[in-house]
């Protein structure tokens, strides 16, 4: 009885984690493209305000014009959010946009001034009360980490390329071995 149980375990755990390997992934990747289209498309019918920020930039984000800063924020948040809704050049896009929302961290959501860890964590919040406010970018940032690390999963363009890729190198890769014999 008690083996049947451990084994009746070990199959739900292994169906759980094939649901996960495909569903995972997407299930990040869906809220982060809807926060990022909506981010970049503020920008995109919006008016440059990165000027007034740019010596928050970090190097060498703070060399960089305001006008094409604002230009690469813009697409690179649309461009990022299609493509992470895609599952299309995912790790490309994920380490992307965890650099553009540091840099945006840095500049506009961390707190301009703490001198303890309970002022610091006081801008943990979605508000702006003067505190900072960089709980949202730092879920985020906690969000594209597995995607930049392990990819769109199952249920991506990028996982379907690569099997295709995949069966495709399988096939030439028979064809020497052929010739030879």
């Amino acid at each position: 009885m008690q083996l049947r149980l451990i084994d009746l375990s070990n199959r739900v755990c292994n169906q759980l984690d094939r649901i996960g390997l495909a569903l995972g992934p997407l299930l990040l990747r869906l809220p982060l493209a809807w926060e990022f289209f909506e981010s970049g498309r503020e920008k995109y019918l919006g008016n440059n305000w990165f000027a007034d920020i740019q010596t928050q930039f970090p190097f060498p984000f703070n060399i960089v014009p305001p006008s094409i800063s604002w230009q690469m924020a813009t697409w690179f948040e649309l461009g990022g959010a299609l493509a992470l809704l895609l599952g299309l050049g995912t790790r490309f896009f994920a380490f992307s946009l965890i650099v553009l929302t540091i840099v945006a961290t840095a500049a506009v959501h961390w707190p301009s001034e703490w001198q303890t860890l309970a002022e610091l964590a006081q801008g943990y919040s979605i508000s702006d009360n003067g505190h900072g406010n960089f709980k949202l970018p730092l879920l985020f940032l906690a969000m594209l980490l597995p995607l930049a690390l392990q990819g769109a999963g199952m249920l991506s363009i990028d996982h379907w390329l690569k099997r295709r890729w995949l069966a495709g190198a399988g096939t030439t890769a028979a064809l020497p071995q052929l010739a030879r014999a």
